[in-house]
């Protein structure tokens, strides 16, 4: 008989990335080894397993809807993804007395760290310093409750050590996956999206509109610097930017970049990236692009070359400068420099996106991370399973 498995994270249906991603993906392949229930903030796009939606970001609505689901679910494990989710497991396992309920908590970020990267470049420096202080407090009450955390990034040991002095010593680095659509994409029946856009190289960038976090607004602004500097050389390079219109920017906007907004399907999605020429990842340092790891990730599925300054491959660092893509500086006219020069010489660095590709086709498969998780997750109750586990095939 499976364990039962309690996911708890901040997924929203509608907003289908970013931080959806994780629980969505990692919850489908979990099923494999235990009976899973979802508890987020809108589940409905959850059709692998029982869900529910709670409705709101609030820490009572959290804690009211984990309590209900021990009560009715009875989980063995509860699997707590993010600060808010992981603060109301916590409080709900202590208030229900459930010693034989085990949690596990997810970093998919280190959240105190990305609000001080940005505080002297936000336009409400307050507002950021107040959200750092809290989630500094939230994120150090789970960080020193002692239970295992699950951490996206490989730098958040290395963070926590920084900035609480504490060694802690049962945390595991699994970082996210790719979706089997983009490895296994058939699109010889689709016409090409950028077509009135040839014969230039496209240059895509993927750059969803949250309202939550600036990442993305940085990185758009970034992008469309760049297109400025190249607009001269609009035959050769025009770039798309995927996420968000035109409308949501507040900067006048040169010739060469278009806006296509939210795109109607996942399949429109893994075919705009299949036939853009580049991946485009230009983080400026302050942004702390937490979520740059998807888009990543599924430019290297999509064979793209890639792009990026060092901050588009936070949480990516296996992936290594002239050996799986290209990375710039923080200067605007160095990006525009590697950009114009990989459109002009596009076949020469193929060889770095077919090495980036092996590479997520061997170890980055949702299927496998999910494997990682559960050996951590049954590691809590049952050591015989974990062994199972390791002769499962994937």
């Amino acid at each position: 008989m499976n364990k039962r498995l309690l996911i708890v994270s901040t997924l929203d249906s509608d907003q289908p990335f970013g931080a959806f991603t994780r629980p969505y993906y990692l919850g489908q392949y979990l099923t494999k080894y235990f009976d899973v229930f979802q508890l987020g903030l809108n589940c409905s796009a959850v059709d692998y397993a029982p869900s529910k939606s709670i409705g709101s970001r609030s820490l009572g609505s959290y804690i009211k809807a984990i309590q209900n689901s021990i009560d009715e679910f009875q989980p063995d494990i509860v699997y707590a993804q993010e600060t808010l989710p992981g603060l109301a497991a916590l409080i709900s396992l202590k208030t229900k007395k459930r010693s034989n309920c085990s949690l596990a908590l997810d970093f998919h970020t280190f959240s105190a760290y990305e609000y001080w990267s940005r505080l002297f470049s936000v336009d409400n420096s307050l507002n950021e310093f107040i959200q750092l202080i809290k989630t500094y407090i939230a994120q150090g009450v789970l960080i020193l409750s002692g239970n295992p955390i699950i951490a996206a990034g490989e730098s958040t040991p290395k963070l926590i050590k920084q900035w609480y002095g504490f060694n802690h010593s049962n945390i595991h680095c699994i970082g996210n996956g790719v979706t089997q659509d983009f490895l296994d994409a058939d699109v010889s029946t689709a016409c090409d999206p950028f077509e009135k856009l040839r014969p230039a190289k496209v240059v895509v960038l993927v750059a969803p509109k949250t309202f939550q976090f600036p990442s993305n607004d940085m990185s758009v602004s970034m992008a469309i610097d760049v297109a400025k500097h190249l607009e001269s050389y609009s035959d050769k390079v025009q770039f798309a930017v995927i996420g968000r219109d035109a409308e949501n920017t507040q900067q006048p906007l040169p010739s060469n970049i278009h806006f296509l907004g939210f795109l109607p399907s996942r399949k429109d999605f893994v075919t705009h990236l299949h036939y853009a020429d580049i991946g485009f990842l230009p983080f400026p340092k302050q942004a702390v692009a937490g979520g740059a790891r998807n888009k990543t990730l599924d430019y290297f599925a999509s064979n793209k070359l890639v792009i990026s300054t060092p901050e588009g491959l936070r949480g990516v660092e296996e992936f290594q400068d002239s050996k799986h893509l290209l990375v710039t500086g923080y200067g605007i006219e160095d990006v525009a420099e590697k950009v114009l020069d990989a459109a002009f010489n596009l076949e020469k660095y193929q060889h770095l996106a077919s090495s980036a590709h092996a590479l997520i086709r061997k170890k980055y498969s949702w299927s496998a991370k999910a494997q990682n998780v559960a050996k951590v997750l049954m590691s809590l109750q049952d050591s015989q399973f974990v062994n199972n586990i390791s002769d499962a095939r994937i």
